[in-house]
């Protein structure tokens, strides 16, 4: 998953990058509101962190303008402790939810998980395509309810092509979310991992949880039950 965190605070923006890229995100950081409406305006991302405080142009105005041209991937916005009026203020322009700050890390991270699933159209952090599972929360896959072991690209790119089920997912679209931006994005290293994935998912190659559609991508074969 891509995530796009605009914070002007150094230390902040560090922990931001540092704890989600933990958590297998791949991270885009700018400095202010500018340098924000730029890469959220250029890029497709599946979530983003927006503080209210920004210089040159504010949160609330970068979220407006975001909005305002078809950007319509969820936000988090962080606020002042007690600037109550901000949280309305940023809901009202189109965020989707808001965390005040000081904050711990493990609240936000589980805000963004809830942001990027639901928009997915899943409430819980469970998505089952029987005889498959996943769990958003804990970053596992259960076949046949026993735990499949993957890498931790494995599991981001099942976790991709679940959450996108129903539709072909370009092998650039794949590397545009799943990769840094500076990672040599070899698609031959790309059908490798896929390749891989299939056979721990499909060992006997009946139940075909991966489909290539040929010039286009991979879309997810098996049916994703939406849990309320």
């Amino acid at each position: 998953m891509r995530v796009l965190v605009v914070e002007d605070e150094p230390a902040l923006r560090q922990q931001l990058q540092e704890h989600l890229r933990e958590q297998g995100y791949v991270v885009d950081l700018a400095v202010d509101g500018v340098e924000g409406e730029y890469y959220g305006s250029e890029y497709d991302y599946d979530t983003a962190v927006i503080d209210v405080g920004l210089p040159k142009l504010d949160g609330i105005e970068l979220i407006r303008r975001l909005r305002g041209r078809a950007r319509n991937y969820p936000i988090l916005i962080l606020t002042a402790r007690g600037d109550w009026q901000d949280k309305v203020t940023g809901l009202e322009a189109g965020a989707d939810d808001y965390l005040t700050k000081p904050f711990h890390m493990p609240e936000l991270l589980a805000r963004l998980n809830a942001l990027v699933r639901r928009a997915a159209g899943h409430a819980s952090p469970l998505i089952g395509a029987p005889p498959l599972e996943l769990d958003t929360a804990r970053k596992e896959a259960r076949l046949h309810e026993q735990p499949v072991v993957l890498t931790a690209f494995e599991y981001r790119v099942l976790e991709y092509l679940m959450l996108n089920a129903g539709r072909v997912v370009s092998k650039t679209e794949l590397t545009e979310h799943l990769y840094e931006q500076d990672y040599d994005r070899d698609s031959n290293v790309l059908e490798v991992f896929i390749g891989r994935l299939r056979r721990k998912l499909d060992p006997d190659g009946t139940m075909q949880p991966i489909v290539t559609v040929r010039g286009q991508g991979y879309r997810f074969g098996l049916s994703t039950q939406r849990a309320g």
